[in-house]
């Protein structure tokens, strides 16, 4: 197992491709991530125009940021002609939607000749079923959850603690982190319900989800929020690293603090909390 990725994604914005206006305003918003979409969110006779905007985007630079595109998948008219239009653009990964097995993740690999990571969309039936098998797929860099289209494809009507998935979440974050990979959780449709959308939020972060697609650039403060370490958090992890740098703690596999016994385990995760704040910013 490797350590959490430490680049922030706590927030990954999706834009469609034929939203000239969207796109012309994602300079304005402060997503970790800008995810443009040339799949769902993008209409058959918008498909090409959608593709070409993309490019234009990669070209033209995000300021440092994370610039992901979602592509159709490989079975549709579209999706060869988009890994071809991607391939050598100076994007950070491509997201392939509809994985299924690790040979779905092979066969874009193999399309797009490596040039970038490959995301993995986990949104059907089936993928719940290979996430191993997927997860560990050479040439992949993160999970992204699609619970909208898994709750199709179950005829499931998730409730407000989304228990019908628990099991799928968390065993989509045990894959992702058995292998290395970043794991982003699915979007909230509901854009005026704030105090919901905080909700799910914390929800994936306590799963161990690193951040939450979007729908809209209203959410990202939210989400930020919810996925950055807190100041009782970072203080609680100073202690802890403090309290182990001490002498007589040198060599002690545990110790007792504020009231817990710590063991070293926890001074590892101290030092991803802070290292993470840094990254963010915050330290």
């Amino acid at each position: 197992m490797t350590g959490a990725v430490l680049r922030p994604r706590r927030s990954a914005l999706y834009v469609p491709g034929s939203n000239a206006k969207a796109l012309a305003k994602i300079r304005e918003v402060d997503a970790d991530v800008v995810i443009i979409d040339l799949e769902d969110a993008v209409a058959p006779e918008a498909k090409v125009t959608a593709r070409a905007a993309a490019v234009t985007v990669a070209q033209d630079g995000l300021d440092g940021r994370e610039l992901v595109v979602r592509i159709n998948s490989l079975d549709t008219p579209w999706g060869g002609d988009d890994l071809a239009a991607l391939r050598g653009a100076p994007i950070d990964a491509i997201l392939v939607p509809k994985v299924s097995s690790g040979d779905d993740v092979a066969r874009h690999v193999a399309t797009s000749a490596g040039t970038v990571p490959l995301w993995a969309m986990i949104e059907t039936a089936r993928s719940m079923l290979r996430l191993e098998e997927i997860a560990s797929a050479p040439g992949l860099g993160a999970l992204v959850m699609g619970t909208n289209d898994l709750a199709k494809e179950m005829t499931a009507t998730p409730d407000t603690a989304r228990s019908q998935f628990s099991g799928f979440l968390a065993m989509s974050v045990a894959a992702a982190r058995a292998f290395g990979l970043a794991v982003l959780d699915g979007v909230y449709n509901r854009l005026d319900d704030e105090a919901g959308f905080a909700a799910e939020c914390a929800h994936g972060r306590a799963f161990g989800f690193d951040g939450k697609t979007l729908i809209h650039p209203k959410q990202v403060a939210v989400c930020h929020a919810a996925f950055s370490p807190n100041e009782a958090e970072l203080a609680a992890a100073e202690r802890i690293i403090a309290a182990f740098a001490m002498p007589e703690n040198a060599d002690k596999g545990a110790i007792r603090l504020d009231g817990q016994m710590v063991e070293r385990l926890h001074r590892q995760t101290a030092l991803r909390i802070l290292a993470t704040a840094k990254e963010m910013g915050l330290r």
